[in-house]
């Protein structure tokens, strides 16, 4: 048999064993549009007509798949999916849930154990063991759509690939709201240290489980081992760290965060405000968080939505017209999270119920999702009431202009922006509010509560445009 011939024969081998194992029907529905592409090593790589497809068969037959595999070609056995094509363009490659994931190289750590008779000169034990990076393969750089939202996050994550540790980078803060890409962004870094220093250890870890890790150490007496583990991490990656609440938790983090960034190691942390904004946080933290570079991740504008849905629906495998997806970018403005939430339901119905994704279609299924989006509050939607409440112009509002009156109507902006806008940082805030900073904005917060302890006309003025602003989300 010729070795480019091999894969077609080991596919065909799977293929009988699948179809003794499930309903007839599933079988030609599911396994028989799947081709195979090329066989190196232990890697088998399989054409299938859709990401959507892709995740099916995943999601419903991994076990069949994992042992069909192993038994037509061995322990080490690997599956690679190819999307097919439906423009011209490169399929995308993606890795299976059957294939290895970034692994790290076995560690030693200090143990501690505690005896009857301490002594202060017994050393204590070292055992091996194995760090999980818990990292997705396909959170990496090029599955991530590029924009100005994003660009220098992007720019400064591929910097510290290059040389983790070893950059003004270190540590490296990403705040945002949901959806916008902070754990694709946090991750993608964390792959493309591991391909390119596969010898450095990297764990990517949310708060709420450093947190909770904690305090099962602390409970069971293993606060040395807990320290001395992640001591040994060379690039540690923080989801969320905002959920890192406790003084014992964070006294721990502090000792970690020194003992790492003092050796050189890469600290990148995530969150959902900047750290100026981070509450019941000790001040020694936030002036470590500060340390490095704080990078904002914004929301997509059009392009860039457009980009991305074009990306995915490549991905999809299942075609969708530029008036769709055009609909779609004007539509969904907040984050790539719904859009790719909307996206995924109407290929789920063209795959599932044989329909056309028309215009029609993708605006029953965006109602759907995320309702009425025009009478959501926004920051465009709160400088529109209170230049109409205070009868001046939006140039006005935005002017760099010190009249009282327009002063406090900015700052009235300012205070409702950041009450009622749920993940809206100070920084977005300041920067639709005339390019102010974070601190002006914080500023104006105070004034505004000050002015409406004190002030009766001026708490009315605060009440009459918040009542305006949510009657209209109401109707």
């Amino acid at each position: 048999m010729q070795v480019n011939e091999r894969h077609i024969a080991v596919w065909n081998n799977c293929l009988q064993i699948i179809a003794n194992n499930i309903d007839p029907q599933q079988f030609d529905t599911w396994f028989k549009p799947i081709r195979p592409v090329s066989l190196v090593e232990s890697k088998l790589t399989v054409e299938v007509p859709s990401e959507f497809f892709r995740e099916y068969v995943e999601d419903a037959f991994l076990p069949l798949l994992k042992s069909t595999l192993r038994r037509a070609i061995g322990a080490d056995a690997q599956l690679a999916y190819m999307v097919r094509p439906v423009r011209n363009q490169q399929a995308m490659v993606y890795p299976a849930a059957v294939s290895n994931t970034p692994v790290n190289p076995t560690v030693s750590i200090s143990t501690y154990h505690p005896s009857e008779h301490p002594s202060p000169f017994v050393f204590p034990g070292t055992q091996r063991v194995r760090i999980n990076p818990r990292l997705k393969a396909e959170y990496c750089f090029e599955n991530l759509v590029a924009g100005e939202c994003n660009k220098m996050g992007i720019t400064a994550g591929e910097s510290i690939a290059m040389a983790p540790g070893k950059t003004p980078f270190n540590p490296l803060f990403i705040f945002a709201g949901p959806g916008l890409g902070k754990t694709h962004l946090i991750q993608a870094i964390g792959n493309e240290i591991k391909q390119k220093y596969p010898e450095l250890v990297v764990l990517y870890v949310t708060g709420n489980e450093f947190k909770t890790q904690y305090m099962d150490a602390a409970m069971g007496n293993k606060l040395t081992d807990f320290l001395a583990y992640y001591m040994r991490i060379d690039v540690l990656l923080v989801d969320d760290i905002q959920d890192l609440q406790g003084q014992g938790s964070q006294n721990a983090f502090f000792n970690v965060f020194n003992h790492l960034h003092q050796s050189g190691k890469q600290l990148i942390f995530t969150s959902d405000r900047a750290p100026v904004d981070l509450q019941n946080f000790e001040e020694r933290l936030l002036s470590r968080f500060k340390w490095g570079l704080s990078v904002e991740l914004s929301r997509p504008d059009f392009a860039t939505r457009l980009s991305m849905l074009r990306s995915r629906s490549f991905r999809e495998g299942v075609p969708v017209s530029d008036e769709v997806l055009t609909y779609l970018a004007t539509r969904i403005k907040s984050n790539f999270r719904e859009l790719e939430g909307a996206l995924i339901s109407l290929t789920a119905h063209a795959t599932l119920a044989h329909k056309e994704i028309t215009v029609e279609l993708a605006e029953s299924i965006t109602d759907k999702i995320i309702g009425e989006e025009q009478n959501d509050i926004s920051i465009d939607r709160i400088i529109h009431v209170v230049c109409d409440y205070f009868n001046i112009t939006r140039d006005d509002m935005l002017s760099k202009s010190r009249k009282r009156p327009i002063v406090q109507a900015r700052q009235i902006a300012m205070y409702e922006c950041r009450n009622l806008i749920q993940n809206c940082s100070l920084s977005t805030i300041g920067s639709e509010l005339g390019g102010k900073d974070h601190a002006t904005v914080l500023h104006a917060c105070s004034t505004v509560q000050d002015l409406m302890a004190t002030d009766r006309a001026f708490r009315q003025y605060v009440d009459d445009i918040e009542d305006m602003l949510l009657v209209a989300v109401q109707r």
